[in-house]
């Protein structure tokens, strides 16, 4: 059995969705960031870099959404969750690289300032700078990389799991997601999957 790490509100939830769309036999166990899980020496037993999501596997422990999402996709190949053509994998691993590079690091700028900077004057100033970002990053996503009605065309695939999760921090990031509104239906359109509901509803609990 698949075992994924996972904090609320995090980027954890976009490998949840991917486990859940994918059928796998797996178990959720929540790591509390607020009370400090991820600091503990029987979590960074586990994921060194005290962060989530880890996926523990048999093979191993699997970190970086990128990664977590490759493996359950191809270790899943009935569930159609990524292309088996080489071109279409590395369609799918350029979108999500740049979610993982570009857009997560711009959110992150809005709480997390202090992994680039030591004076509080420097947060704030990245923090007003985020909805700037923010709105950039989904403005390419609105015209140049929604193929369909899911990132990569016709077929969702763990791209669009992992598109929601951050879609759905925009308004804490101070954008309007009505600004871009092929993103805001696709948001709409995952939310309502089942396997997404479940998950959204496992994780409010």
């Amino acid at each position: 059995m698949l075992r994924l790490f996972y904090n609320l509100g995090s980027i954890s939830l976009a490998s949840h969705i991917a486990l859940e769309e994918a059928g796998a036999d797996y178990q959720a166990i929540r790591i509390n960031m607020r009370e400090n899980d991820q600091k503990q020496p029987e979590y960074l037993a586990i994921n060194p870099k005290g962060r989530v999501p880890a996926l523990l596997t048999d093979a191993g422990v699997l970190t970086e959404t990128p990664a977590i999402l490759a493996y359950i996709a191809q270790t899943h190949p009935g569930s159609n969750l990524a292309p088996t053509d080489a071109w279409g994998f590395a369609q799918l691993q350029a979108f999500n690289s740049y979610l993982a590079s570009t857009v997560h690091v711009a959110h992150a700028h809005r709480h997390r300032g202090y992994r680039w900077a030591d004076e509080e004057s420097s947060f704030a100033d990245m923090t007003r700078k985020v909805a700037q970002t923010m709105a950039e990053c989904f403005a390419l996503i609105e015209t140049e990389f929604l193929k369909g009605p899911w990132v990569l065309g016709e077929r969702f695939s763990v791209c669009d799991g992992y598109l929601f999760t951050i879609a759905d921090w925009l308004e804490l990031d101070g954008v309007d997601p009505g600004r871009f509104p092929r993103v805001h239906d696709h948001r709409e359109r995952v939310r309502a999957r089942p396997a997404v509901r479940k998950v959204l509803a496992e994780e409010a609990t």
